[in-house]
């Protein structure tokens, strides 16, 4: 069984800084997607980046050249690092793993940490 755990959320002002990591157990393959969802309070939940190889790495438009999403292999954790954060990035973040065999989809998810955006 996978099991993901997030760490590193917390209050920070406008234009701070945060590290969230996400460590995974279990199976973990290689080619398996990891990734950062977040969902705001009312809304629904919603990607904010990918990595699905050393070289391959999606982002949300709103926050593009502010978050960096990087993943250790050998330590099956991935990590994203929040520059500039604004309020509106204010949100639970949930780490997630998106693995296809033979066709068919599976999703493992964090529990959530929470990122408060506020002076």
């Amino acid at each position: 069984q996978v099991q993901l755990v997030e760490s590193g959320g917390g209050l920070v002002q406008p234009g701070g800084s945060l590290r969230l990591s996400c460590a995974a157990s279990g199976i973990i393959f290689s080619g398996d997607a990891m990734g950062w969802y977040r969902q705001a309070p009312g809304k629904q939940r919603d990607l904010v980046a990918t990595v699905t190889s050393p070289s391959s790495t999606d982002y949300a438009d709103s926050v593009k050249g502010r978050f960096t999403i990087s993943r250790d292999y050998a330590k099956n954790t991935v990590y994203l690092q929040m520059n500039s954060l604004k309020p509106e990035d204010t949100a639970v973040y949930f780490c997630h793993i998106d693995r296809y065999i033979s066709g068919r989809r599976y999703e493992y998810w964090g529990q959530g940490t929470q990122v408060t955006v506020s002076s």
